[in-house]
């Protein structure tokens, strides 16, 4: 960062921030460990899948077991907290006064941890439900609906208490994701736990329920931040900007008719793959008008800047690659393949992780008005997570390439599948374990920076550079 006047730290770091340090900083150090916690079980799920030995002998980690602990650890650890944490944070920004309620966001991030932790425990024994993404035993699930409203209670009333008429896209995204989520959680639980509909109705709602989480609750999060920090990092306006309220609404209206894309071929009514085949065209205008509108984070320097490029980038190809195998005649050659994980992968990790990276790396030095305590340590993250992520995606693909057509061949045993996959699920192994030291290296990091704020607190001067005409009126 260049040096600038004693003024444009009072442009930087605002009563905004300094007020909701610590809440915003204690969910984003528990989203970081839940990031450390979910990659450790990453990594033995994906030595299980080339050494199935691997820890047999211990009901408490079967590969089952562990995917599901992983998957929960990762979506409602790392993605809930710190989701949650760049919302509020956007929210009180762009509402253009402190957050109320922070003791309200303080008490719900301890018990939705709790809860969260409870049910890990849960699955761990065994005790877990069998629909994905929602694997938490049910007895945990109210405990956490309740918490997840009283950490949005400092978001709504930023939104509903903003000093400015008008609005702007990364509110919209923050707004929609803390409404909608609990109104899927709960009517999901209505659905399939508490007064279980029957047959394949169920697997329509666990769809249904699966795609919601990431069209609704996380990709809404993730675009806020990059509509936040795009315009206010490269300093000019988002292009083409009076079609983001479209682009919104279409993934609003339409992003979880894709969800029927998982059933293709199986035994529900053909018109529900069709609807998915249909809603995932139709989400091609959605990221025309994403790509259109930030473009502009192609031309903008700066470690947040870096993490938002590939966030985009893998968000975009994971939307496109979304609508290719929606269809049947490609789904007939991806469908349980690793080519499906290795979509999962780009989605969650590529794009919704990055995109929250990004905002993290932005966040930070705003929140405790100094800059990361180590830029090496920041550099080395960066790199180490590009690579992780893109040696992950590219062996998933090519296991599950061969995979495809091993298994459309019958006179290919699995054992013959199995040795033809086996050297790119190494390949995964080790970007796992990349993936895993990467996150460690912020998580030292981030300790490191809040350790040095506690201690000296007060921001220096030259920290930040001098922001522009365009983004000092909006915060």
């Amino acid at each position: 960062m260049t040096n600038a006047p004693t003024n444009a730290n009072l442009a930087e770091v605002t009563t905004i921030d300094t007020h909701a340090r610590w809440p915003l900083l204690l969910l984003l150090g528990i989203a970081l460990k839940w990031l450390v916690v979910s990659g450790v079980l990453a990594l033995m799920a994906a030595i299980q899948l080339h050494s199935p030995a691997f820890l047999a002998d211990c009901a408490c980690f079967t590969h089952g077991r562990m995917q599901a602990l992983r998957e929960t650890a990762f979506i409602y650890g790392w993605a809930a907290n710190a989701g949650l944490a760049i919302g509020l944070w956007i929210l009180g920004r762009l509402g253009g006064h402190p957050l109320r309620a922070l003791n309200w966001a303080v008490v719900g991030t301890v018990f939705w941890n709790l809860g969260l932790t409870a049910g890990l425990v849960g699955i761990a024994t065994g005790d877990m439900t069998s629909f994905s993404l929602l694997q938490l035993p049910r007895y945990v699930q109210p405990l956490m609906v309740f918490a997840y409203a009283a950490i949005s209670i400092s978001g709504v009333l930023a939104w509903s208490g903003r000093k400015r008429d008008g609005t702007f896209a990364a509110q919209w995204y923050a707004v929609a994701a803390l409404f909608l989520f609990p109104w899927l959680l709960t009517a999901t639980q209505a659905l399939l736990l508490w007064l279980p509909v029957r047959g394949v109705t169920q697997a329509i709602g666990a769809a249904w329920y699966a795609q919601g989480v990431l069209s609704l609750w996380l990709v809404p999060l993730a675009l806020a931040a990059a509509y936040y920090i795009a315009p206010k990092v490269s300093g000019r306006a988002l292009p083409s900007y009076e079609a983001a309220p479209l682009g919104f609404w279409t993934l609003i209206f339409i992003g979880t008719w894709t969800g029927g894309r998982q059933l293709a071929g199986g035994p529900v009514p053909a018109w529900i793959a069709t609807i998915a085949v249909v809603g995932a065209a139709l989400l091609v205008f959605h990221y025309l008008v994403v790509a259109l509108n930030l473009r502009v984070a192609f031309g903008a320097a700066g470690t947040s800047m870096r993490f938002v490029r590939f966030g985009l980038i893998a968000y975009l190809l994971g939307g496109l690659l979304a609508t290719l195998t929606a269809f049947r005649g490609v789904a007939v050659h991806t469908r349980f393949t690793f080519i499906d994980t290795a979509m999962e992968q780009l989605s969650q990790y590529g794009a919704v992780s990055m995109l929250f990276l990004g905002a993290v790396y932005y966040m930070v030095p705003r929140l405790t008005g100094r800059g990361w305590a180590s830029p090496a340590l920041t550099a080395g993250h960066a790199v180490m997570m590009m690579i992780g992520i893109v040696a992950s995606v590219v062996a998933l693909m090519v296991a599950g390439w061969m995979q495809s057509e091993s298994l459309l061949d019958a006179k290919v045993s699995f054992a013959g599948i199995f040795g033809q996959v086996r050297v790119a699920l190494l390949v995964h192994t080790a970007a796992q374990f990349g993936l895993l030291g990467a996150n460690l290296l912020l998580l030292v990091n981030f300790a490191r920076t809040v350790w040095e704020c506690g201690m000296t607190p007060a921001a220096s001067p030259s920290l930040f550079r001098q922001p522009s005409t365009l983004e000092a009126p909006a915060s």
